[in-house]
């Protein structure tokens, strides 16, 4: 069985496809037949066909088009969330990420999470274990800072938070730490999904938080902690603002429900 396929019916869909396809590992691109000729992958004509044909051959699919379209090709083909694969739609302004089918068993989740940090865009995760984690840990860290301070930041952090782990949901950090050894292996022993919020996105928040000038000289951003957590999340406030704690910050917010 193949890693991934990406499927898109337009243009737009194709130039994300083309995106994601640089940076996700064996993606193999399907491309409706009006599509331009400028962007790679398999001619398709009709996305029903499409999908029962390959529905069996891939690890993950990407649909980049409506979720409406998306739910009546699948008609008729899930059977269990164990054997699926896993089904993210990205809508064609690549703002959203949405885990459809096989979530947590099927890795829905984790690749909605990967398209979404590929793309800047945010991911929707449904799923009753995960919606209803509201703790996001933001983390700045130097270059080349080990996983296990980074790990033993992360648990400090919360305990002055006064939450569980069990209650977090993310992990945040800013997209220029995207290639950062030890933040990616301690997020991986930790358990939780890694977010990587943009740069832009950080430097143009209204949100209020904590300047720091050595940040700002060092990497161009006022800071990291805190907007990566504030930003990572919907209705947030900070039930721990910027804290050092041997050498690695973390700030912890809290999702606020309606």
């Amino acid at each position: 069985m193949k890693s991934m396929a990406v499927i898109s019916l337009s243009n737009n869909g194709a130039r994300i496809a083309t995106r994601l396809a640089r940076e996700l590992a064996d993606c193999d691109r399907y491309v409706h037949a009006v599509v331009s000729s400028r962007y790679a992958g398999e001619r398709f004509e009709a996305v029903i066909p499409l999908t029962h044909r390959i529905f069996s051959s891939y690890k993950g699919l990407i649909y980049i088009m409506p979720c409406g379209v998306v739910v009546r090709a699948l008609d008729g083909l899930p059977r269990h969330k164990t054997t699926d694969p896993a089904v993210v739609v990205i809508d064609t302004g690549a703002r959203y990420a949405i885990s459809l089918l096989s979530g947590h068993e099927g890795g829905a989740n984790e690749l909605a999470l990967r398209a979404a940090n590929c793309l800047g865009a945010e991911p929707v995760i449904t799923t009753t274990t995960e919606a209803d984690k509201d703790i996001i840990v933001g983390i700045g860290c130097r270059r080349g800072a080990k996983a296990e301070s980074i790990l033993s930041a992360i648990r400090e952090g919360l305990r002055l938070a006064k939450v569980s782990k069990a209650r977090v949901r993310w992990l945040a950090s800013a997209d220029i730490k995207k290639d950062e050894a030890g933040l990616i292996a301690a997020a991986a022993e930790f358990g939780v999904g890694l977010r990587f919020i943009t740069s832009d996105e950080i430097r143009g928040t209204a949100r209020s938080i904590r300047r720091s000038a050595f940040v700002e000289s060092k990497v161009n951003l006022p800071a990291v902690a805190e907007p990566a957590a504030l930003l990572a999340g919907r209705r947030t406030s900070l039930r721990l603002p910027k804290t050092i704690i041997n050498g690695v910050t973390i700030a912890v917010a809290l999702e606020n429900s309606i």
